[in-house]
C-alpha cells in the first residue's frame, strides 16, 4: 500500500478530510528519521513550494495530536514541542541538552511493568512516552577534550 493511500486511510478512519496540507504534513514527517518541530515542518513545506501558514500547520498537528494520528511530545527545558507519526512500536528518545539531538530509542523496557501496573490498579494503559536527557556521544567528547 502507498503511504499517500495509507495516510487517506487513516484520515478517513478518524473522519477527517484528507485535505492536500495534511497529507502533506504527513509525508515530510514520515521522511524524517526523528520527530519534528511545527517551525521545521513549515520551513520544509515552504522549501518544497507547498503554500501552507504556520497557523495552518498548528491547526493540522493539533488535530492530528487530537486524533491519535501522531504523537507531541513536549521538551520542557526549552518549551518547545515535536511531533511524529504513531506507529506500531512507540519510541522513546534521548535528547542532548548541548546540541538538542534527538536519539529514538525503539526498545521499550516498560512492558512488563506497564502490565504490572495494570493489574495492581486496575487501569488500563494505551501509551507511555520517556525522554532522558544528557550528552551525545558528540557533546561529551567535546566536554572532555576541554
Amino acid at each position: 500500500m502507498g503511504v499517500k493511500n495509507r495516510y487517506s486511510k487513516m484520515l478517513k478512519r478518524e473522519n477527517l478530510r484528507n485535505t492536500s496540507h495534511r497529507q502533506s504534513i504527513l509525508e515530510v514527517m514520515e521522511a524524517s528519521r526523528e520527530p519534528v518541530s511545527a517551525e521545521t515542518l513549515y520551513l520544509t513545506l515552504r522549501g518544497k513550494g507547498i503554500s501552507i501558514s504556520m497557523s495552518t500547520v498548528y491547526r493540522a498537528l493539533d488535530v492530528l495530536v487530537e486524533r491519535n494520528i501522531i504523537a507531541k511530545t513536549d521538551f520542557t527545558d526549552n518549551n518547545r514541542s515535536l511531533f511524529e507519526i504513531k506507529r506500531e512500536e512507540h519510541r522513546h528518545h534521548l535528547v542532548c541538552v548541548k546540541c538538542k539531538k534527538i536519539i529514538p530509542v525503539t526498545e521499550c523496557p516498560f512492558h512488563e511493568y506497564a502490565s504490572a501496573l495494570e493489574e495492581r490498579f486496575g487501569f488500563s494503559i494505551t501509551s507511555h512516552k520517556l525522554e532522558m536527557f544528557g550528552y551525545c556521544r558528540k557533546c561529551s567528547k567535546d566536554s572532555d577534550e576541554k
